[in-house]
């Protein structure tokens, strides 16, 4: 799939909700699995929310969030420091998503973001002006840090935050970025202590014993 083909879609489609956003991608890539490289060269100036979306979608599910957390660190460092796209290393270009498993997401991500899909629309501000999409970009970097480090509970609050910032971003949708931001800071201060707590739990356990 060529870019000019990839920004050939009805405009109507830039303000879907998830499941039409991951049935987009879903329609456009017909093999089983769908590469991360091959999805952030397709959708252009859309790639960093439609990836952010995609690789934070497990972050709701126990034990996957891990998995992505590398892949969305480089994305939001690079929307951080202002970059146009994403540039994915080869070994993560290659990694892939099942179509299967996308839309099994799609189905279980409506039911907890329906009530904010539903005021989802294009609304200009901060938060989608090129420095709110740094901030996101910084946001980001840090959740995928929490989701990197192993903590009971730590991976849902800010992933959740941060799936609104992303859903924000792509729909043009300022109001809807800047909840997200809200949600991904409490997320993100939730998971710090609580993985903060585990590390002097830890530090105390190795002083008893030695």
């Amino acid at each position: 799939m060529t870019l000019d083909h990839a920004h050939a879609r009805p405009e109507a489609e830039d303000t879907a909700p998830i499941s039409r956003i991951i049935a987009e991608v879903a329609a456009a890539f017909p093999g089983e699995r769908i590469s991360l490289g091959a999805m952030a060269e397709a959708f252009g100036d859309r790639a960093y929310g439609i990836l952010s979306l995609l690789l934070l979608l497990p972050g709701l599910l126990p034990g996957m969030a891990s998995v992505f957390g590398t892949p969305l660190l480089i994305i939001g460092i690079q929307m951080g420091l202002g970059f146009r796209a994403p540039r994915l290393p080869k070994i993560l270009a290659r990694q892939s998503i099942k179509r299967s498993d996308l839309l099994r997401l799609a189905s279980a991500s409506s039911k907890g973001l329906g009530r904010i899909e539903r005021f989802v629309k294009p609304r200009p501000g901060f938060f989608v002006s090129p420095l709110g999409e740094r901030l996101i970009g910084w946001l980001t970097a840090y959740v995928a840090i929490m989701l990197i480090l192993p903590g009971p509970g730590t991976n849902g609050p800010p992933a959740f935050g941060n799936i609104v910032m992303a859903l924000g971003l792509i729909e043009h949708d300022s109001k809807v970025a800047g909840l997200g931001v809200v949600l991904t800071i409490l997320g993100c201060v939730f998971a710090t202590v609580v993985l903060g707590v585990l590390a002097w739990l830890g530090i105390e356990a190795l002083h008893w014993l030695f």
